[in-house]
């Protein structure tokens, strides 16, 4: 006897119009790509590089959308931090007097990879999704609101170097750094030598 809720094990039923069934089918295959595209950093990257150079081309060429611009660049700048921020803010540690007294009863050379607040992949996927629907704005001429672009240029290098000067002195203050370039050594005990590897925030990518 067929199920009456139909292929519920394809998310939909028979109820569904065309248009939702197209829509999961659509939203499986994309999630699927984007599953098997997590182990190649390198690739997506690059993807994310051509959509830049893209847009850049875009807006030199029109000669405008330098308000659309801006407001790209400030949350390409905001993505940065959140990507170069642990997941857990030393800062708010250091107040909870439970969780410092639970840190300091641990062994000091545990070894504890760097978690970030938002994993590269989060971090790579919001960047190029940025970047393409920057681009779809510029065809839409009631978002090319004039403006002084040098002033506009001005304001986010300033904001650039007060925020990565913020986010610096908060990595010289609490001794953590969001980069390990070195390779992985391992002593007797099977125990990774290096304190800062990104290995955690790869992992949490890809689940």
């Amino acid at each position: 006897m067929e199920d009456e809720s139909g292929n519920e094990g394809d998310g939909y039923t028979m109820s569904d119009s065309p248009l939702a069934r197209w829509r999961i089918e659509f939203s499986k295959s994309f999630q699927n790509y984007l599953d098997r595209s997590a182990p190649h950093l390198v690739r997506r990257w690059l993807v994310t590089l051509i959509a830049a150079v893209i847009y850049i081309y875009r807006v030199y060429y029109a000669y405008g959308f330098f308000v659309v611009s801006y407001g790209l660049a400030t949350y390409i700048l905001n993505l940065l931090i959140g990507f170069l921020s642990p997941k857990v803010d030393p800062e708010l540690e250091a107040l909870d007097p439970a969780s410092a007294s639970s840190e300091s009863s641990k062994d000091s050379d545990e070894f504890k990879p760097f978690v970030r607040r938002l994993p590269e992949f989060k971090f790579w996927y919001a960047a190029t999704k940025a970047f393409v629907v920057a681009f779809v704005m510029t065809f839409f001429s009631f978002l090319d609101v004039p403006v002084f672009w040098p002033i506009l240029l001005c304001y986010w290098l300033f904001l650039y170097f007060l925020t990565m000067k913020r986010q610096i002195v908060h990595m010289i203050k609490y001794r953590y750094v969001p980069f390990d370039f070195r390779k992985k050594r391992y002593d007797g005990n099977d125990k990774p030598s290096s304190s800062n590897s990104p290995q955690g925030d790869e992992n949490t990518a890809q689940t």
